[in-house]
């Protein structure tokens, strides 16, 4: 990577409450800010992404019928291994899966894309780690 250019990557902190957001519209912008697109010298083989901290992952909504119709795959890599999961279930065992999983899908498949799952940091309730960071509060 260039020294000039590393020197002016400046990352910052985002919060961004889920409550009542559809997943797969706030999953966009979650990739799109975790990814530096909103950037003016965004380039696609830099890394050069914000943080994101997402609070209330349990009360995110989605449309249709999907929170009977839609299932989550798991395999263990042995013969029989496949473990299926509702979205009904998950989110009351694990809501953080549920962005996880569906920003993951939107980001590059490749080393910078596991870069920038690593800097998403998601919450089930209205606490987290991360007090003394400065934060812009994304209103979506």
């Amino acid at each position: 990577m260039n020294i000039l250019l590393k020197k002016k990557i400046h990352r910052q902190w985002h919060l961004i409450n889920a409550k009542n957001k559809i997943l797969g519209r706030l999953s966009s912008i979650i990739a799109h800010y975790l990814m530096g697109k909103h950037k003016i010298f965004y380039l696609p083989y830099i890394d050069i992404g914000d943080y994101i901290i997402i609070i209330n992952a349990n009360k995110i909504k989605i449309t249709g019928n999907k929170k009977k119709n839609k299932f989550y795959f798991n395999h263990s890599g042995y013969s029989g291994g496949l473990k299926k999961i509702s979205f009904e279930k998950l989110i009351k065992k694990n809501p953080c899966k549920i962005i996880q999983h569906s920003v993951k899908g939107m980001l590059p498949k490749n080393k910078i894309g596991v870069l920038m799952l690593n800097r998403l940091k998601i919450y089930s309730g209205l606490t987290h780690k991360h007090i003394a960071q400065k934060k812009n509060i994304l209103n979506i």
